[in-house]
């Protein structure tokens, strides 16, 4: 069962269905990321602003770490396999999804954003395999 921000972020994907057209477009021009790639970059950003006190800027390595979590929440163990499906197989490839989000005008950058700010934030491999919280299952051997 989904949490309280994980349902609130899928209504917000739900939304974000509704330009379809929008992101088809951006997925034909660059050739390279799926239409779904960048609804889930942008329903990620929402999914940081809630879990934050109050709305802000969000850098490069804070919205990596909730494509994760949101990746992670919304897809489970099959999370690297729907973003690799997607083409988005490192914090690079979300970071190319964002800025080309910035130059249809979709998202705003502050003059200290850089897409470097999103190179190896974390390896997918261990964030969707060997870092992952698999409930019930111990780190220690089983003891504890």
């Amino acid at each position: 069962m989904l949490g309280d921000e994980a349902t609130r972020t899928l209504d917000t994907v739900h939304e974000l269905e509704l330009a379809d057209d929008l992101f088809e477009r951006l997925s034909a021009t660059h050739d390279r990321y799926h239409p779904q790639a960048y609804a889930f970059v942008l329903a990620a950003l929402e999914y940081s602003q809630l879990r934050r006190p109050a709305r802000g800027h969000i850098g490069g390595g804070e919205l990596a770490w909730a494509c994760r979590d949101l990746a992670r929440d919304q897809f489970g163990l099959t999370a690297a396999t729907v973003l690799s499906h997607w083409g988005v197989h490192s914090t690079r490839d979300l970071g190319r999804i964002v800025y080309q989000l910035i130059d249809a005008g979709l998202l705003i950058s502050q003059p200290q954003d850089r897409i470097e700010d999103f190179d190896g934030v974390f390896e997918f491999t261990e964030a969707f395999e060997r870092e992952y919280p698999w409930s019930g299952v111990h780190r220690n051997g089983g003891k504890g």
